[in-house]
């Protein structure tokens, strides 16, 4: 049983109960008299020759939209429904066959298709009535049956304190195969949001902030601005009722005023069109409650031009670029508020030119510019794209009689966005139902997109704020722990890096597949899939690993095994002066019986250019000629002193390699230079920065000629993106 029907013996007369004044709604028509429906359905079903009194109304509207529609399926279920439901009333008093009914309206008069209709009225039948889902399926076909079973609530008796949660899990499911499930869903929380005020302070309260926090975003998120807009004001009065009547106060102060600034910019734009000879129809937007409040929080005192929009439609795009010329050059635009959601269309299908143009009295009036087809997908979302089983929407097939299948059987359902793509990918990895629901609320409270490009040319819609951590779960799913860096537009970037729309993303991916997240990796998600991801894999590891502070493998808290611990060189003591040999260094000085030492700023190795300079206690330094040091001292006038290489061909070189963090990269580099058969004299890994790990190594190669091997060598370790030749800084 819903929260809205209780049974009664007799369904006798129904006495009103007083309701809170409903706010304002943006439609041509008017709210029905639900007592009246009430009692047109308490006559009962008539016969096959006619349609019920009751359902005329839904018969109206879905004609205007489909003029051929078949109302059979209608009747029947408005009769299959009204029996069932008989003797059941809303807490409103009103029988409570008018609650589908009023659900189908909504849905009829935004374009819904018959078999959306068709469930909506049967949308309550297995949940509060003997109906089951199969005689529905026996009785309406496969599709109305998936609908109905979409929006039917799981029991309580079940599921506890869960059940409200998992019934969202279900329909979400369920809406990732079908949209219209969520459409019956949204027109059905809107007439009960429209009915509240008979039901305890508590209970509107609790509805409201669900209503918030998943149905009007998956409203805005499906595009269907209509039940997203009253929904905001209905939640807004329960919510902030103060600030709701104070706004409603601006609303109706502004409505009383002797001028109108829209109406007169209005009849100004409808001039300069006619002048240009673009047939445009221009209408005033009144802005909602929500709306005037938001902008008088941004903007303080309101006037005439804040409290709603021109709305410009035109018959083709051509002319919204049109219309857009003539309105900047008419009048003075507003450059900052210009937005092309025709080129660009936002994740939720929506297509307008948003503009603004200021009068001559300082008064800005914001403009949007859309064609007919546009309007009607910015109002009605995915509702007015129809059944996703049929011709995709914009072929010239598409319509009520257009209702045919792909020839695979397959649904071609082009509603299906990214989001809920995504959405439906974290919700089967989050089965603890708390964390499902708090996670859903924080994914839906993220309204805005941006689209980064991947390395293969691919594209990657991720919220706003997305980081390159998000960016790897996105493209790779669970591989992306072995992530070890990435370029952002071609620089290289921490994980940690926030993305900005358009920004090219290529991931470096590890070749080692026990690479695994680091915990750091969680202050950079901002994704429920890669929070999932990283929580489940770190969860994993902690009860893989025993009491020792090594996991099962072996490896210690920084994934490092015990072998290399051990083989790691210590690090040297800063305290003591390098190892610095007069003999071997293969380098002859043209001063006679001097000893020639190699400096240790920039360690040249045979085949490089060098320069020698004099040092205390007689010796010579020989540095590489573009050596910061030496460079520095020529500029001083120090005397250099010749030297060159000799037959010598081993070498000490320094090398540094610059590397993204990772488990156990210490011992893969090392191991990777004893490949190489050169010996490691002393190395150094200073602490990590933005996930960037700079590891220092003097070397001792037995030949020169090898050192351009063994650097390509350790570039080649997974993790390190630069191996370079040591080099002082120019002071």
């Amino acid at each position: 049983m819903s929260a809205e029907a209780t049974n009664a013996a007799t369904p006798g007369a129904v006495t009103p109960v007083p309701q809170s004044p409903p706010a304002p709604r943006r439609r041509s028509r008017s709210r029905l008299d639900l007592r009246r429906l009430g009692r047109a359905a308490l006559l009962g079903p008539t016969g096959r020759d006619r349609l019920p009194d009751a359902i005329s109304h839904v018969a109206e509207a879905h004609r205007a939209h489909f003029p051929e529609a078949d109302l059979e399926p209608l009747r029947h279920a408005y009769v299959l429904a009204e029996s069932s439901h008989r003797g059941q009333m809303r807490k409103s008093g009103e029988p409570y066959i008018t609650h589908p009914l009023a659900v189908t309206l909504i849905l009829a008069e935004l374009g819904a298709e018959t078999t959306t209709l068709t469930a909506s009225l049967l949308h309550d039948t297995v949940e509060d009535t003997a109906v089951t889902l199969e005689q529905v399926r026996a009785e309406f076909g496969e599709e109305v049956s998936y609908l109905v079973d979409g929006v039917t609530k799981l029991e309580k008796v079940d599921y506890g304190a869960a059940a409200e949660p998992e019934t969202f899990r279900k329909m979400l499911v369920a809406t990732g195969n079908d949209v219209r499930v969520m459409s019956i869903k949204l027109a059905d929380r809107l007439h009960n949001m429209r009915t509240l005020g008979v039901m305890r302070r508590e209970k509107q309260e609790r509805i409201a902030r669900v209503t918030h926090d998943v149905l009007i975003p998956l409203a805005e998120r499906l595009g269907v601005q209509v039940l997203k807009t009253e929904l905001e004001d209905l939640v807004f009065a329960v919510l902030h009722p103060e600030e709701h009547r104070r706004t409603q106060e601006l609303i109706a102060g502004n409505a009383a005023g002797a001028d109108d600034p829209l109406a007169e910019m209005a009849e100004s734009v409808r001039a300069v069109l006619r002048e240009a000879d673009i047939p445009a129809e221009v209408v005033i937007r009144p802005r909602h409650s929500v709306s005037v409040h938001r902008v008088s929080r941004k903007r303080g005192q309101l006037r005439g031009t804040d409290f709603g929009r021109l709305l410009v439609l035109v018959q083709e795009d051509a002319d919204c670029y049109g219309v857009l010329g003539e309105l900047h050059t008419c009048f003075t635009p507003v450059v900052s508020e210009f937005k092309d959601f025709i080129a660009v269309p936002k994740f939720n299908l929506y297509q307008s030119l948003h503009t603004a143009v200021a009068r001559e009295d300082g008064q800005v009036a914001e403009v949007l510019i859309r064609t007919h087809r546009m309007h009607k997908v910015a109002e009605a979302g995915v509702i007015a794209l129809g059944n996703p089983h049929v011709t995709p929407p914009g072929s010239d097939e598409q319509g009520e009689g257009a209702e045919r299948e792909r020839p695979d059987g397959e649904r071609a359902d082009p509603t299906r966005p990214g989001w809920l793509s995504r959405l439906l990918a974290w919700q089967a990895a989050a089965p603890d139902t708390d964390i499902f629901w708090s996670t859903l609320r924080q994914d839906l409270a993220q309204d805005r997109e941006i689209t980064v490009f991947r390395a293969d040319g691919g594209a990657l819609g991720l919220p706003e704020g997305a980081t390159c951590v998000d960016a790897a779960y996105a493209q790779y799913g669970e591989d992306a722990h072995s992530c070890i860096g990435a370029r952002v537009n071609g620089r290289l970037a921490a994980l940690g890096t926030v993305l900005r729309d358009g920004d090219r993303v290529q991931l470096l991916m590890g070749q080692d597949p026990a690479s695994e997240p680091s915990r750091e990796w969680l202050d950079h998600a901002r994704t429920p899939t890669a929070r999932i991801a990283i929580q489940r894999r770190l969860a994993a590891r902690a009860a893989e690993a025993p009491a020792g502070g090594t996991s099962a493998d072996g490896r210690d808290e920084d994934g490092r095994s015990e072998d290399a611990i051990r083989d790691v060189p210590p690090a040297p003591d800063p305290s003591v002066e390098p190892d610095v040999s007069f003999r071997g260094t293969g380098v002859i000085a043209e001063r006679p019986g001097s000893q020639v030492r190699l400096a240790g700023c920039c360690t040249p190795v045979p085949g490089d250019e060098i320069v020698g300079f004099a040092v205390r206690g007689g010796a010579i330094a020989a540095h590489r000629t573009d050596c910061a040091t030496a460079v520095r001292m020529l500029g001083a006038g120090r005397e250099p002193v010749g030297v060159h290489w000799g037959e010598t061909t081993g070498c000490r070189v320094t090398l540094i390699a610059e590397s993204f963090g990772r488990p156990h990269l210490l011992a893969d580099l090392t191991e990777a230079i004893a490949a190489e058969g050169v010996d490691i004299v002393s190395a150094t890994v200073e602490p990590p920065v933005r996930q960037r790990v700079r590891h220092t190594y003097t070397l001792h190669l037995p030949d020169a000629a090898h050192l351009p091997a063994l650097m390509r060598a350790m570039r080649d370790v997974p993790g390190v993106f630069d191996v370079g030749r040591a080099a002082t800084a120019a002071q």
